[in-house]
Protein backbone atom coordinates (compact mmCIF):
# COMPACT_ATOMS: atom_id res chain seq x y z
CA UNK A 1 0.00 0.00 0.00
CA UNK A 2 1.22 3.39 -0.80
CA UNK A 3 2.36 5.46 2.11
CA UNK A 4 0.93 9.12 2.27
CA UNK A 5 0.97 11.45 4.70
CA UNK A 6 -1.10 15.02 6.23
CA UNK A 7 1.02 18.15 7.45
CA UNK A 8 -1.45 20.78 8.70
CA UNK A 9 0.19 23.91 8.87
CA UNK A 10 -1.38 26.15 12.07
CA UNK A 11 0.03 28.28 14.88
CA UNK A 12 -3.51 28.24 16.54
CA UNK A 13 -3.43 24.33 16.28
CA UNK A 14 -0.10 23.38 16.41
CA UNK A 15 -0.01 25.35 20.16
CA UNK A 16 -2.99 23.34 21.01
CA UNK A 17 -5.47 26.73 21.33
CA UNK A 18 -7.65 25.21 17.96
CA UNK A 19 -8.40 21.73 17.26
CA UNK A 20 -7.02 20.74 13.71
CA UNK A 21 -10.47 20.45 11.23
CA UNK A 22 -8.81 19.93 7.92
CA UNK A 23 -5.98 17.62 8.73
CA UNK A 24 -8.85 14.20 9.57
CA UNK A 25 -10.47 15.07 6.31
CA UNK A 26 -7.62 15.22 4.21
CA UNK A 27 -6.71 11.96 5.79
CA UNK A 28 -9.93 10.05 5.77
CA UNK A 29 -10.19 10.93 2.04
CA UNK A 30 -6.46 9.52 1.13
CA UNK A 31 -7.12 6.63 3.40
CA UNK A 32 -10.79 6.44 1.69
CA UNK A 33 -8.56 6.26 -1.49
CA UNK A 34 -6.68 2.94 -0.73
CA UNK A 35 -3.37 5.22 0.74
CA UNK A 36 -1.77 3.98 3.89
CA UNK A 37 -1.86 7.55 5.67
CA UNK A 38 -1.10 7.96 9.43
CA UNK A 39 -2.98 10.88 11.48
CA UNK A 40 -1.83 14.22 10.63
CA UNK A 41 1.01 16.00 11.31
CA UNK A 42 0.27 19.39 13.16
CA UNK A 43 3.33 22.45 12.61
CA UNK A 44 3.32 25.74 12.92
CA UNK A 45 3.04 28.46 10.04
CA UNK A 46 5.99 29.58 8.47
CA UNK A 47 8.55 28.05 5.82
CA UNK A 48 11.11 26.55 8.27
CA UNK A 49 8.67 24.30 9.97
CA UNK A 50 6.81 23.35 6.54
CA UNK A 51 10.59 22.54 5.05
CA UNK A 52 11.77 20.78 8.14
CA UNK A 53 7.94 18.38 7.95
CA UNK A 54 7.97 17.99 4.45
CA UNK A 55 11.84 16.67 4.66
CA UNK A 56 11.12 14.33 7.46
CA UNK A 57 8.20 12.73 5.63
CA UNK A 58 10.28 12.34 2.19
CA UNK A 59 12.47 10.67 4.28
CA UNK A 60 10.18 8.30 6.13
CA UNK A 61 8.93 7.10 2.30
CA UNK A 62 6.18 8.86 1.88
CA UNK A 63 5.00 9.20 -1.50
CA UNK A 64 2.08 11.33 -1.47
CA UNK A 65 1.96 14.58 1.03
CA UNK A 66 -1.06 17.11 1.45
CA UNK A 67 -0.31 19.99 3.38
CA UNK A 68 -3.62 22.02 5.23
CA UNK A 69 -2.77 25.56 6.03
CA UNK A 70 -0.58 28.79 5.19
CA UNK A 71 -1.53 28.81 1.68
CA UNK A 72 -3.06 32.74 2.21
CA UNK A 73 -1.92 35.88 1.89
CA UNK A 74 -1.19 36.67 5.45
CA UNK A 75 2.16 37.46 6.94
CA UNK A 76 2.50 33.96 8.57
CA UNK A 77 0.99 31.87 5.54
CA UNK A 78 4.29 30.75 4.41
CA UNK A 79 3.39 26.90 3.52
CA UNK A 80 4.36 27.58 -1.06
CA UNK A 81 7.43 29.13 0.34
CA UNK A 82 8.63 26.08 2.55
CA UNK A 83 7.48 23.83 -0.31
CA UNK A 84 9.12 25.47 -2.95
CA UNK A 85 12.17 24.60 -1.11
CA UNK A 86 11.76 20.68 -1.55
CA UNK A 87 9.89 20.05 -4.56
CA UNK A 88 12.45 19.86 -7.55
CA UNK A 89 9.50 20.29 -10.42
CA UNK A 90 6.06 21.90 -9.98
CA UNK A 91 2.96 20.80 -11.75
CA UNK A 92 0.71 23.88 -12.04
CA UNK A 93 -2.29 22.44 -13.23
CA UNK A 94 -3.13 21.02 -9.82
CA UNK A 95 -2.83 23.67 -8.25
CA UNK A 96 -4.66 25.78 -10.96
CA UNK A 97 -7.46 23.24 -10.67
CA UNK A 98 -7.29 23.93 -7.03
CA UNK A 99 -7.76 27.84 -7.46
CA UNK A 100 -9.85 27.32 -10.10
CA UNK A 101 -13.07 24.61 -7.95
CA UNK A 102 -12.06 27.26 -4.82
CA UNK A 103 -12.95 30.39 -5.99
CA UNK A 104 -15.98 29.20 -7.69
CA UNK A 105 -17.07 27.96 -4.26
CA UNK A 106 -16.43 31.63 -2.99
CA UNK A 107 -14.22 34.56 -4.15
CA UNK A 108 -12.31 33.92 -1.66
CA UNK A 109 -10.46 30.78 -2.59
CA UNK A 110 -8.32 32.49 -5.59
CA UNK A 111 -6.46 33.93 -3.05
CA UNK A 112 -4.65 30.52 -2.42
CA UNK A 113 -1.07 30.56 -3.27
CA UNK A 114 -0.66 26.64 -2.51
CA UNK A 115 1.68 24.62 -5.08
CA UNK A 116 2.35 21.27 -6.28
CA UNK A 117 4.96 19.73 -7.15
CA UNK A 118 7.30 16.37 -7.19
CA UNK A 119 10.03 15.72 -4.93
CA UNK A 120 13.28 14.30 -7.73
CA UNK A 121 14.80 11.46 -7.03
CA UNK A 122 12.22 10.22 -4.37
CA UNK A 123 9.02 9.87 -6.22
CA UNK A 124 6.99 12.45 -4.11
CA UNK A 125 4.52 14.32 -4.98
CA UNK A 126 3.59 17.15 -2.45
CA UNK A 127 -0.13 19.09 -2.89
CA UNK A 128 -0.86 22.44 -0.79
CA UNK A 129 -4.70 22.91 -0.03
CA UNK A 130 -6.09 25.33 1.84
CA UNK A 131 -6.76 25.45 5.93
CA UNK A 132 -10.38 25.41 5.70
CA UNK A 133 -12.41 22.41 5.95
CA UNK A 134 -14.51 23.48 2.77
CA UNK A 135 -11.43 24.15 1.12
CA UNK A 136 -9.39 20.95 1.75
CA UNK A 137 -13.20 18.53 1.29
CA UNK A 138 -13.21 20.05 -2.36
CA UNK A 139 -9.87 19.51 -3.08
CA UNK A 140 -9.32 16.04 -2.00
CA UNK A 141 -11.25 14.77 -5.19
CA UNK A 142 -8.50 16.70 -7.11
CA UNK A 143 -5.47 14.94 -5.60
CA UNK A 144 -6.46 10.99 -5.27
CA UNK A 145 -8.13 11.61 -9.09
CA UNK A 146 -4.32 12.27 -10.18
CA UNK A 147 -2.33 11.01 -7.46
CA UNK A 148 -1.69 7.56 -8.48
CA UNK A 149 -0.89 8.63 -12.32
CA UNK A 150 2.02 11.00 -11.09
CA UNK A 151 3.26 8.40 -8.66
CA UNK A 152 3.24 5.51 -11.63
CA UNK A 153 4.77 7.95 -13.68
CA UNK A 154 7.33 8.95 -11.14
CA UNK A 155 8.12 5.02 -10.59
CA UNK A 156 8.79 4.96 -14.51
CA UNK A 157 5.22 3.65 -15.26
CA UNK A 158 4.60 5.18 -19.34
CA UNK A 159 1.52 7.48 -19.80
Amino acid sequence: MTRAAVVTVSDRSSAGSRTDESGPIAVAALREAGFDCADAVVVPDGADSVERALTAEVVAGVKLIVTTGGTGVSPRDQTPEGTARVVTRQIPGISEELRRRGAAEKPAGMLTRGLAGVVDPHGVLVVNLPGSPGGVASGMPVVVSVARHVLDQLGGSDH
